[in-house]
């Protein structure tokens, strides 16, 4: 009688090493196809546009096929927009340097939550170097800590929930809220400093937005006025905000301006640098934020400037202690104390105890590139944003909305023959036809009520033959409207 050899059960088969091996071979494989295609191919589309409804259908279908596991990676690609193609310059999403995908795969299938120390050995001690390092670009002192946290969104409202421990008067994390507090900020500012401003319940009325000058930029001059009359109107300003850079338009407030109000105010100052703070890598464009080294918080993005993977972002505070304040919460089964200050167990600092490997990302660029590798490709994308303005100021049909500080760039086409035309509309149809069409993704916004179309260079492998492309098509497609 022939031995009965006994076939693997469902969570056998789910963590076989060989069948992982031989799946992360194809998928790795498949990859690298697709790297090599969308860099060298132009025809290559960056995206395949598909209605909302026609997709969420096709996905219905395709988990109901029995089509084979392979290909569930092969189908995901080609619907996804292709962050790496050179013609895809819409949102400031980074273009991942490709070992930081592996550090990615390392994080998710080790999955250790770096919340606490022992569940998160390496990367807890790796986010220490990686946050250490930063602080040191700002130009902290050793007295300056920060961690990682998944996104800027979340970093924010983190570092304003430090400043409402250090400058609200009362206790408000124990108490609630006793007095009117409230937050001074651009008005070209990231709507997440707004939501965080709702979140702590400033209110509509506690989220003081100060309009800003001809370049975008905070206007300085009107911040005593407002600070006088939210003071007469019984509000408690904790904080005021800087952009670096905004990101509709780019633009960098004036950092030394607002550390000195803040000082003379006696305020928290934090600076969302979430897309621009990596500036400080560069020694061409650092004086874009200088006084940034003044700030008691500062946020910044890896995952925008600094070529790695969404969400990993850096918050980095001037004094070590402003940032274990800010939480102080009971967790027994973690820690015994949440008075003592142990940089390693990052769950004391941070809304998140089970958090990604998200250091070892970065960690992983460093090791194969050098932080030289940052102040490159900064330099690479302000560089090239600045011949795109040229470009486009020497075609007729175009125009610039304001010179570009970053890698931001707005403009839009108009051709100037027919005074009757409305230019948001044309401008909104030429990007419509320009995703539909898949040779380029670029997003719009709105600018003092204008529309524009809007272009973030990410990439650093665009070259100015995309460019020239771009404007062709745009001033095709215009025509034809």
């Amino acid at each position: 009688m022939k031995d009965v050899i006994p076939t693997k059960d469902a969570l056998e088969k789910a963590y076989d090493p060989n069948d992982f091996r031989t799946l992360g071979h194809q998928v790795i494989d498949l990859l690298a196809d697709h790297l090599e295609k969308v860099q060298n191919d132009k025809n290559e589309p960056v995206l395949s546009y598909r209605d909302p409804e026609d997709e969420l259908e096709y996905w219905k279908q395709d988990l109901s096929s029995d089509s084979e596991v392979s290909d569930v990676f092969k189908n995901i690609l080609e619907h996804s927009i292709s962050v790496h193609h050179p013609r895809c310059i819409g949102h400031q999403v980074s273009v991942p340097a490709l070992v930081s995908g592996l550090g990615g795969l390392m994080s998710d299938l080790l999955s250790n939550g770096t919340g606490v120390y022992e569940m998160g050995m390496a990367s807890n001690a790796i986010e220490k170097i990686i946050t250490d390092l930063v602080a040191n670009k700002i130009g902290y002192t050793d007295e300056a800590s920060g961690f990682l946290t998944s996104g800027g969104t979340l970093a924010n409202l983190t570092a304003l929930l430090a400043a409402r421990k250090a400058k609200s008067p009362s206790a408000v994390w124990e108490d609630g809220h006793v007095e009117r507090l409230a937050v001074m900020v651009s008005e070209e500012a990231h709507y997440c400093v707004d939501r965080a401003a709702r979140i702590l319940g400033f209110g509509n009325d506690g989220i003081i937005k100060i309009p800003v000058d001809s370049n975008f930029k905070i206007d300085t001059t009107l911040l005593n006025q407002a600070f006088d009359t939210a003071t007469k109107n019984g509000f408690h300003v904790i904080a005021v905000i800087g952009s670096a850079c905004s990101t509709a338009t780019g633009s960098y407030d004036n950092l030394e301006n607002l550390a000195d109000f803040a000082e003379k105010n006696n305020i928290w100052f934090h600076v969302d640098g979430a897309h621009g703070a990596g500036v400080v890598f560069s020694k061409r464009y650092k004086h874009l934020v200088n006084g940034i080294s003044r700030a008691d918080s500062v946020v910044l993005d890896f995952h925008k400037m600094l070529m790695t993977p969404a969400l990993t972002t850096g918050l980095i505070f001037k004094n070590a202690n402003d940032s274990y304040q800010t939480f102080q919460q009971k967790a027994q089964y973690l820690w015994d104390s949440q008075e003592t200050r142990e940089w390693y167990n990052s769950g004391k600092r941070t809304f998140e105890c089970t958090k990604f490997m998200m250091s070892i990302k970065v960690y992983t660029i460093l090791k194969a590139h050098g932080e030289e590798i940052f102040e490159n490709n900064i330099d690479r994308l302000y560089d090239m944003a600045n011949e795109f303005a040229k470009m486009i100021e020497k075609r007729s049909y175009f125009e610039l909305a304001m010179q570009p500080q970053a890698n931001i760039l707005n403009f839009r086409y108009n051709p100037k023959t027919n005074s009757a035309i409305d230019l948001n509309i044309l401008n909104a149809k030429i990007r419509e036809s320009l995703i539909s069409s898949g040779k380029f993704y670029i997003v719009q916004t709105r600018i003092k009520g204008d529309l524009y179309l809007r272009c973030t260079i990410m990439n650093p492998l665009t070259t100015k033959m995309d460019f020239d492309a771009l404007l062709e098509e745009i001033e095709y497609v215009g025509a034809s409207i």
